[in-house]
């Protein structure tokens, strides 16, 4: 059974930062797209970052030059997100595109929820 689980949210005041891990398990053969998405309360899920198999990373505008998205070789996926602001404040989820025994297809882990205090 293929899993993705994420860690690393939690509180931090403004300008702080956190970085989020997303691990994945099961039986595996590859990952080719990873990304990083976020859902604020009362706003719709949106795209925060994402990184394609060769490496190739893409950032929402209002992330740009304060997340920094990675990936290793070991099926796990980082967001190192710094000078945090209030706007956020979100569940972050992971998301990955799997080609696994009998289980292809898209994955998403089950969130992390990250606050942020002004």
């Amino acid at each position: 059974q293929v899993q993705l689980v994420e860690s690393g949210g939690g509180l931090v005041q403004a300008g702080g930062s956190l970085r989020l891990s997303c691990a994945a398990s099961g039986s595996i053969l590859r990952i080719t797209d990873m990304g990083w998405y976020r859902r604020a309360p009362g706003k719709q899920r949106e795209l925060v970052a994402s990184i394609t198999y060769g490496g190739t990373t893409n950032y929402a505008d209002s992330v740009k030059g304060r997340f920094t998205i990675s990936r290793d070789n070991a099926q796990k996926m980082y967001l190192q997100m710094d000078d945090l602001t209030s706007e956020d404040t979100a569940v972050y989820y992971c998301h990955a595109e799997i080609i696994a025994y009998g289980a292809t297809g898209d994955y998403w882990g089950q969130g992390t929820q990250v606050t942020v205090s002004s």
